[in-house]
């Protein structure tokens, strides 16, 4: 149970973070300049899978190494640290603009993977596995949460900025990372020793 409970909070935790991130705003980017949803839609796939697998393993190894009391309460900050990030709308990147002659596919695998390093949903990638003490199911959780995010705007690009109220995203997700921050912090307090 503890498992299904974990993946759903990790897609459902990304998902929101996606929405007018700047890997969603290339893959707008990507469907209107080439117009080939499904192919950009594998692609954003692929570079999902590899880099949050990489942040995921980071996550859990570094938790691994550093069970530490400060550790904890880290992981409880970040998650505060998130729902703070998370507020601020992304820019369009320059980066996303570079395209490459060896198809849509590599286009949209090699930007999609370097535009998501150091981006909050790789960070939060990270910080779900150390905290949830798992690698495949975070990993699993946040690639769905990618997809949900990001296959809308494959398929409708630039209309879909009209119709979702990204800034509504925006704090609803702030709220959850805040809430599991606290309740993280208050965990490794010890008031939720007894719930």
């Amino acid at each position: 149970m503890h498992a299904l409970q974990d993946f759903g909070i990790s897609a459902l935790l990304v998902a929101l973070a996606e929405m007018g991130d700047r890997t969603q705003l290339l893959t707008i980017l990507l469907a209107t300049r080439y117009r080939k949803p499904f192919v950009i839609i594998l692609g954003v796939l692929v570079a999902t899978i590899a880099n949050h697998l990489l942040a995921a393993a980071a996550g859990f190894y570094v938790s691994g190494l550093l069970d530490a009391l400060w550790f904890r309460y880290l992981i409880g900050a970040s998650f505060i640290a998130m729902a703070l990030w998370v507020l601020i709308p992304d820019k369009e990147s320059a980066e996303g603009e570079k395209t490459s002659h060896r198809g849509v596919f590599l286009t949209t695998v090699i930007a999609f993977f370097i535009v998501e390093m150091g981006d909050k949903t790789q960070i939060a990638t990270a910080a779900l596995a150390a905290r949830f003490s798992s690698i495949g199911i975070v990993a699993a959780g946040t690639t769905l949460g990618m997809m949900l995010a990001n296959v809308p705007a494959a398929y409708f690009g630039q209309a879909i900025t009209r119709v979702v109220p990204l800034a509504a995203m925006r704090y609803i997700s702030a709220a959850i990372y805040a809430a599991l921050g606290i309740a993280s912090l208050l965990e490794t307090a010890g008031y939720l020793d007894g719930l």
